[in-house]
């Protein structure tokens, strides 16, 4: 006879997923509560287009609260929740609440199995190549605490522009291993060919580097590497990649098998808009020996992914609340909301990149940038003067925006809208801008 106790735990999910346990990504929740702004305007519209289309992006925005008392420009640490995931979120932490341990040890590695798979599923890869984890960082220390091919002959290379822990991590596996250390210094400002020929020259010049990190998107500045391009550089010489999606999936539309790399990390609490608290680790299929199992979880019956990394304790609601993120997030439509964000930043790139006064840090070409950007006062790169202006900006002008240092040319303010972000807050941060670089 089947408990009430699990019995009210698939009536739950049943009533707000559309039943987490099929293999699709869910659509039964997010279509009713959609349905009243029209989303299905998008069907036939050009994405480009699309990106202009204020009254559009207005009626998304119905559904975000509004941060109060600020412009808040700074969206890169995490996603805000729309309201069909903050509630189903809610609801999910209400229902393990009730049914604690017993959810926990009778239902839950189902349901992690059922999200594994619509996880692979939106990346378009096998569910074996990817497992859950909590952020991305917990992910990619996993890989290169655990990275087994690697000894003293050899190198480890990465780059300036790079997230200042992976950057550590990276110089740190050099020294556990006495293997040379090489940090790729790029220009403040790049193109996509420039990003290729700086990779493959160093790649050609040190013929012993075994492993590599790329960064999607740079948590710095938002520049995009053209990772296709140097992975396929760096395959000819046998390196295996490392690719930081952090802040790219969901910023940026595109799946694993078009970035051609061995290893990736990602966090579904940016750009996905998943709860806080959700992200993935992924190993390319006939990879998994590189990297050895997490110490004390080496089982001499298997071989899986998920033995990689070991999360302890999770939230058990964040996770089950993929499935709502990623369907919301489809609803909208990958490539609309890359054009959407891309459209935010020229505005304000666009209008103050003739400003002599004002240097634009990253991409300097279409295939290069992103939603996100950097700025700073020319010749002013120092951790005080770039925090200055950061806090003039907030108080003065009541515009948020956040401090970001590890590049080699210094420090620099990020600017990070979200697909809610209206356009007159853009131009608040440009108004402010023409007058305190004057």
């Amino acid at each position: 006879m089947t408990s009430p106790i699990r019995l009210n735990r698939r009536c739950f999910l049943a009533s707000t997923l559309g039943l987490l346990t099929t293999t699709s990504i869910p659509t039964f929740a997010a279509t009713k509560l959609l349905e009243p702004y029209n989303f299905k305007k998008t069907k036939n519209t050009n994405p480009s287009t699309l990106a202009k289309d204020e009254s559009y992006w207005n009626r998304i925005a119905k559904y975000y609260d509004r941060t109060e008392g600020i412009i808040n420009l700074e969206h890169g640490y995490w996603g805000k929740m729309s309201h069909p995931v903050q509630d189903f979120y809610l609801n999910a932490i209400k229902m393990v609440n009730q049914q604690n341990s017993y959810y926990a040890r009778k239902d839950f590695n189902q349901d992690m199995t059922s999200v594994n798979q619509m996880l692979a599923n939106a990346l378009t890869i096998n569910s074996s190549e990817i497992t859950l984890t909590r952020n991305a960082s917990e992910g990619f220390h996993a890989l290169i605490r655990q990275y087994k091919n690697l000894n003293s002959s050899d190198a480890v290379l990465w780059a300036d522009i790079d997230y200042p822990s992976f950057k550590r991590g990276m110089q740190w596996l050099a020294e556990n291993h006495n293997a040379k250390a090489i940090e790729l210094k790029l220009p403040a400002q790049c193109s996509k060919a420039d990003l290729i020929q700086i990779y493959t020259q160093a790649f050609q010049e040190n013929p012993n580097i075994k492993i590599a990190l790329l960064t999607h998107v740079s948590n710095q500045h938002g520049l995009k590497l053209p990772v296709k391009e140097i992975t396929a550089e760096a395959k000819k010489q046998g390196i295996d990649v490392i690719c930081d999606c952090a802040q790219s999936w969901g910023l940026v539309d595109f799946t694993v098998p078009e970035l051609g790399v061995d290893l990736a990390v990602f966090n579904l609490h940016k750009w996905i808009g998943s709860p806080l608290g959700v992200g993935a680790l992924y190993i390319k299929e006939g990879l998994l020996d590189k990297i050895a199992p997490f110490p004390g979880d080496a089982k001499p019956d298997t071989n899986t992914i998920a033995q990689r990394v070991h999360m302890a304790t999770a939230d058990f609601a964040s996770f089950i609340s993929v499935p709502m993120a990623l369907d919301f997030h489809t609803k909208i439509g990958g490539k609309n909301k890359e054009a959407r964000l891309k459209y935010l930043r020229s505005l304000w790139v666009n209008q103050l990149k003739e400003n002599p006064n004002i240097e634009i840090l990253g991409a300097i070409d279409e295939e290069s940038s992103t939603g996100m950007g950097s700025f700073r006062i020319k010749g002013k790169t120092s951790e005080t003067e770039v925090k200055n202006l950061q806090k003039t900006l907030e108080e003065k002008y009541g515009v948020f925006t956040v401090v970001r240092d590890g590049l080699n040319s210094g420090y620099c303010i990020r600017v990070t809208p979200q697909i809610f972000t209206k356009t007159e807050d853009i131009q608040a941060l440009i108004n402010a801008l023409r007058v305190e670089s004057a």
